[in-house]
Formats: C-alpha cells, sequence, structure tokens
C-alpha cells in the first residue's frame, strides 16, 4: 500500500461513514501532497513538512510507507459496515468522468494536462466542460472560442493513443428562461453536454423549476449539473428552490442524467434529493467537476454516496464504456 492509496481509501471511508467534508478534503488534500513522493520510507516528521500534510495525515503517510496498512485506516476499516466494498468497487470500475475544466476557462491546467491526468486514473474517456460565454467571471466560451477548442481536442486524441479518448463538450449555463448559454447547432456538435444553473440562485421554486424542466429536456442536454447549486463549506450558499420530485421525472424520462458532484464543497445532490431521484429512476453521473488534475481523484467519495443509497453501475453513466455511452446518447428519448 502507498500512502496515496491509504489517504484516498481514508478519504471514501470517512466519505461513506458521514464525515464533514472537512475531515474528507484534508485525506484528500494530503493524497495530493504525496503524489510525487519517491518510493521508500518517509517519517511524520518529514511528511508533516508537506503543504497540506497535519499530524494525523502525517503518521498515515509514515506508515504507508513502509508498505503497512497504517493503524488509523485499519481502525476505520473494522468499525465500517461491509455494503463500503460496494461503493469502493463502484469507484474501482469508473470509466470516465463528465465534468472537467481547463485553463480554457477557470480550470488552472492545459486539456493536455487533464486529459493525462485522467488517463493516468485508468479512465477510458473525459469530458471537457468548459463554462459558456454568460458565465463571464469563468472566462466561459464564446461560440468561435469553443470551435477553437473543438480542434484542441482533436489535436490531443490525436497523441492520446486508443486507450482514452477527450471528449469534447460544455458546462452550459442554464438561462432564465430555460434555454441553455450557446447555439443549438453548435451543442449538436458536442459529445456531452452538462447543463447548470449558476445565477438568481435564490429564486422562487416556480420559475426555478420551471426553468429547470425546460433544460433537462432539451434533447441535446446529457447532465444536469450541481442540482441545487448549494455552497456546504466556508460560508456557504443555502440550496436551490425547486419541485425536486418533477424535475427528477423530467430527468428520468428523457434520459438526463442527474450529476452527483464531488467537490468537497458542493456534495451535490444533497441525501434527501439524492434519494428522490433515485426512486424516480434517474440515471446519474459521478463527476468530480475537477479544475485541476489531483482534483480529478474527488470521484471516489462520489461513488460512496450513490452506493449507500443503492445504485448499482447500471445507473451510472461514469461506470460505461465509451461506446456505450455515446450510442446511449443517441438512443435517448
Amino acid at each position: 500500500m502507498t500512502p496515496d492509496e491509504a489517504l484516498r481509501r481514508i478519504a471514501f471511508l470517512l466519505e461513506w461513514r458521514g464525515a464533514s467534508p472537512y475531515r474528507v478534503r484534508a485525506f484528500h488534500t494530503a493524497a495530493d501532497a504525496v503524489r510525487n513522493l519517491p518510493p521508500g520510507p518517509v517519517d511524520a516528521d518529514r511528511a508533516e513538512q508537506l503543504p497540506g500534510v497535519g499530524p494525523v495525515t502525517a503518521e498515515v503517510i509514515a506508515q504507508a510507507s513502509t508498505g503497512a496498512v497504517p493503524r488509523y485506516l485499519a481502525r476505520l476499516e473494522t468499525e465500517t459496515d461491509p455494503g463500503a466494498r460496494a461503493g469502493w468497487d463502484l469507484a474501482a470500475g469508473t470509466t470516465g468522468d463528465c465534468h472537467l475544466h481547463s485553463d480554457w476557462s477557470d480550470g488552472g491546467s492545459p486539456l493536455q494536462d487533464m486529459a493525462d491526468a485522467a488517463r493516468a486514473l485508468g479512465h477510458q474517456w473525459a469530458v471537457l466542460t468548459d463554462h459558456s460565454p454568460r458565465l463571464t467571471t469563468a472566462h466561459g466560451l464564446s461560440r468561435e472560442r469553443l470551435e477553437s477548442q473543438l480542434e484542441a481536442v482533436a489535436a490531443v486524441n490525436a497523441h492520446m493513443g486508443q486507450d482514452f479518448r477527450l471528449l469534447t463538450g460544455i458546462e452550459c449555463d442554464i438561462l432564465d428562461d430555460g434555454s441553455l448559454d450557446q447555439d443549438e447547432d453548435l451543442l449538436g456538435r458536442l459529445d456531452i453536454v452538462v447543463a447548470s444553473v449558476h445565477s438568481k440562485l435564490r429564486s422562487d421554486p416556480g420559475p426555478m423549476t420551471a426553468r429547470m424542466l425546460a433544460a433537462v429536456r432539451n434533447p441535446h442536454v446529457d447532465v444536469l449539473g450541481h442540482c441545487t447549486g448549494r455552497i456546504i463549506t466556508g460560508r456557504g450558499r443555502p440550496q436551490s428552490r425547486f419541485d425536486a420530485e418533477a424535475v427528477f421525472a423530467a430527468c428520468a424520462e428523457a434520459g438526463t442524467a442527474v450529476e452527483i458532484n464531488c467537490r468537497p464543497e458542493r456534495r451535490d445532490p444533497p441525501d434527501e434529493l439524492l434519494a428522490l431521484a433515485t426512486a424516480a429512476g434517474c440515471r446519474f453521473a459521478v463527476d468530480t467537476d475537477a479544475h485541476a488534475p489531483e482534483q480529478l481523484h474527488w470521484q471516489s467519495t462520489g461513488y460512496a454516496r450513490a452506493a449507500r443509497i443503492g445504485l448499482g453501475a447500471d445507473r451510472l453513466i461514469t461506470t460505461w464504456s465509451l461506446e456505450r455511452l455515446l450510442t446511449s446518447r443517441t438512443g435517448r428519448p
């Protein structure tokens, strides 16, 4: 066992047990810090000098660096119910990620770096979903810039080999009337479209519901992104109010997947809405919403949530093969 593996496993088990996002994030942060450590023993004092590593995670790193199972992890595994294995198996079976950003919008890394990181995790595919033009604070892509990005993605794929494909996509703003913030003909050229609300998040439930219903029924939309818009860390942001049963029923009917957003500050949808979407028969996309390569590791915590609610791989499009993903898109109602 490597320190990175031990820390990711602990983060997963903490998520499974319903720990605070701060605790979960601490272990992911420490795992990011040790990714480039050379093999071999590392003492705890040295580990604690790494950015984002505290006394607890330093002890985990020191113990795992010798190949041993850290005591913290061993205790968690003893105390956690056997059902956690189902979530870990789901995470191990992931094939892709429908939501990641690059430095073309508000991400911090080039397309190639994001693609390389996804392939290094064993993904078969990942979808580039930079923002649409209305989100100017995130340097959203105009039509012209998105067309240029399609060419850039093709260039990346030309060097990736046969075992991985970077898919074209967008995180498209859902406008006030439920229409999408990009030209319809251009949306039709993309592999995957994630639609998200980023404005007027405190609208009354009626207008917000109508807005979301129009979007998830749009034939170009494949995934409903972070559906409540909530932020649960720092100063936070309350979740949007809408008729969740109606929206999830529309998602199920249209074949639009509901995103299980894995960002520690989002964990969206909340548990009660995740249960409603499951009961409605929705598909789901376990997505990192990654803005940097190291954030792609967050996906396992979303699978913990999926397994706790009883979801299997057949309803999680991020465990599907590339062929099934794209075929399913063209065959949707």
